[in-house]
């Protein structure tokens, strides 16, 4: 039996994202099936069955008649969704071990960055001073996480296990043992109340478009001991309103950020995000995509598929993840 063709779709220059590097990782685990990266002239488009693909331009997965199903080889499919001409097939989102702990190590380094003063500590040793300030438990926190899925439970459970008193909001109801969960519209506020370091995973979809904005900011704890809250936003750029973020940390209604991501990537030199003295700013490697298990995890769902099994996590398009 002929195996249907995958085409692999990389639209980056990135180290981390180097076509030929993703290319030879699926033909070593693929087997007899034959991997073609795109763009590729002697290519028949109606041998491609499967994609493979990071921030393909829209329209590109058109061309391909008999199209099964489509992998995104990263967490967020906020552009893939924004392609009308997208095939009607499934979506396939990456849902790894590799990929959720190291969105947890990013999410656990920088609540302890901030919890343990980090930020004033490098500050005083480029300046020479030895004034430690007095140092709070991690008790005395309350982490709040946007977003309970696959990302946002793991890291609930992990910063717990910490030590931190753990809050969670999800748009529907989510139990998480030792985390005190909040849902919906008529949730928001009482969640936000009692956080001291926002941590937002949320997915990208017209419901959560530009949600960290002033006014989340203002409800969140203004009794923290950190003296003013903290952002950490390692979702998509999409969900934050900078101009807010920018002018709430300049007026104290938000006392630092990790920014992992953004509307505008990268950032252009002239951002204050660069150089804003309560910004940790890192270039969207949160979470950095693992070529040997992604594509381990694509060969093992096309083979399952072609079985006769179920893809699984497969994206709601109209939830939008």
């Amino acid at each position: 039996m002929t195996l249907g063709t995958l085409a692999v779709l990389i639209n980056s220059t990135q180290q981390n994202w180097l076509p030929e590097r993703w290319k030879a990782r699926f033909k070593a685990v693929c087997g007899d099936r034959r991997v073609v990266l795109l763009p590729n002239a002697g290519l028949d488009p109606a041998e491609v069955h499967y994609a493979a693909v990071w921030k393909p331009v829209p329209g590109d997965l058109g061309a391909f008649p008999n199209l099964r199903a489509i992998f995104n080889l990263g967490a967020g499919v906020d552009a893939l969704m924004a392609d009308r001409s997208l095939p009607d097939v499934p979506l396939v989102r990456v849902a790894v071990p590799d990929l959720t702990n190291r969105m947890t190590e990013y999410v656990v380094l920088h609540v302890l960055m901030h919890h343990r003063q980090e930020l004033y500590l490098r500050q005083s040793q480029r300046e020479k001073r030895w004034e430690p300030k007095y140092q709070w438990p991690a008790s005395a926190i309350t982490v709040g996480v946007m977003g309970l899925g696959t990302l946002g439970a793991d890291a609930a459970n992990v910063l717990r296990r910490l030590g931190f008193r753990v809050a969670g909001w999800s748009r529907s109801p989510r139990t998480i043992e030792g985390v005190e969960c909040f849902h919906g519209t008529a949730g928001m506020d009482a969640f936000l109340r009692k956080t001291d370091i926002l941590v937002s995973l949320l997915p990208l979809t017209p419901d959560t478009h530009g949600v960290l904005n002033r006014d989340v900011f203002a409800k969140l704890n203004r009794n923290s001991p950190l003296g003013a809250p903290v952002l950490i936003n390692a979702g998509r750029g999409g969900l934050q309103n900078e101009a807010d973020i920018l002018a709430c940390l300049d007026d104290g209604t938000l006392g630092a950020a990790s920014l992992d991501v953004f509307v505008q990537e990268p950032q252009p030199a002239d951002s204050r995000f660069w150089t804003h003295p309560k910004v940790v700013l890192t270039p969207h490697n949160a979470a950095d995509t693992d070529a040997d298990a992604i594509s381990a995890y694509v060969a093992e769902q096309i083979g399952r598929f072609e079985a006769g099994g179920a893809l699984e996590n497969v994206v709601d398009r109209a939830r939008g993840y």
